[in-house]
């Protein structure tokens, strides 16, 4: 059963140049051991779906939400272009938070899906504040990504492809036909609770609401990936990546096996979890593992050296 999320502890916007980032800390900041920092995926998704990570404040583990600007609480901006949209942007956004909150000495990154590409991008750099890394249902390169993209739209029944096709070419993706052939895809690789939990839910209205990010950045849809980020891979910055780092992903992920192992090789003792009874999000789809593995996972960082 998927936690209900806890009351945050604080919550609301900070600064972010001219602009805000909201954010909510569940758990008390600088009362003994390192937040998680939760950095949630899209680009261009919000932090609701990832409310389940609020358990790990049981553990004695405060946990950072936030949503990337654009998105959510923070500041919208409909009318930006897509220079304005990049992954330094994101980047500067993620160091500003950790300032802000006075936490850039001790942290733990949890990062899914394109946010696990900008954890890795942000932990290659070597902070030295931070203490570990989970990467979760995250691709290490679009490139991969948009191939294995291919892999998973061969295994859908024919006649679905070719609606999500024909919408594709027509560029009619915003249609309703077009949404009931991606919920088949959906329901297999993304989240394969039915009907979908209520945080999930709430973060896939919030980008139907708002897409400038996730359209600039991604494109229409998880598998047609016509955006800036089409291209982007964070493979070669991972053997620059120093802390413990945790790997996480379901058997039946759109995150496949092929796109997830280059953090695997490339990360030095990265470490690697599969759920097997789970797709893009394990944190719902099987929650007491997910907790137990995490809670594992968090207390190792604990353990002396030697």
């Amino acid at each position: 059963m998927v936690p209900i999320p806890q009351a945050p502890s604080a919550k609301g916007p900070i600064p972010f140049g001219a602009h805000q980032t909201w954010h909510r800390v569940t758990g008390r900041l600088h009362a003994g051991r390192p937040p998680v920092v939760v950095v949630h995926g899209g680009p261009g998704s919000t932090h609701d779906y990832l409310l389940a990570l609020t358990s790990l404040a049981d553990e004695g583990w405060p946990v950072v939400h936030y949503d990337q600007i654009g998105n959510g609480g923070s500041t919208h901006l409909p009318d930006r272009g897509a220079d304005f949209w990049t992954v330094d942007l994101f980047l500067a956004e993620l160091d500003n938070l950790l300032r802000h909150l006075g936490i850039a000495g001790d942290y733990v990154l949890f990062g899914h899906s394109w946010g696990g590409m900008l954890s890795a991008a942000h932990a290659a750099r070597r902070p030295p504040g931070l203490r570990g890394l989970v990467i979760a249902n995250s691709p290490a390169s679009m490139p991969l990504w948009r191939e294995q993209m291919e892999v998973l739209r061969a295994e859908l029944p024919p006649e679905v492809d070719a609606v999500l096709r024909r919408h594709e070419a027509a560029g009619t993706t915003d249609s309703e036909e077009y949404y009931t052939a991606l919920r088949v895809f959906y329901d297999r690789h993304v989240c394969r609770v039915v009907p979908w939990p209520r945080d999930y839910a709430a973060t896939f209205m919030e980008i139907y609401n708002d897409s400038t990010v996730y359209a600039t950045m991604n494109g229409p849809t998880e598998f047609h990936v016509t955006g800036t980020l089409r291209d982007w891979s964070v493979e070669d910055l991972l053997p620059d990546i120093a802390v413990p780092t945790l790997l996480l992903s379901g058997r039946h992920d759109e995150a496949t096996p092929a796109t997830v192992r280059p953090y695997q090789d490339r990360i030095p003792g990265a470490r690697w979890t599969v759920f097997e009874e789970s797709s893009h999000v394990p944190h719902l789809e099987e929650p007491e593992r997910f907790h137990a593995v995490m809670a594992e996972f968090l207390g190792g960082l604990e353990a002396p050296e030697g």
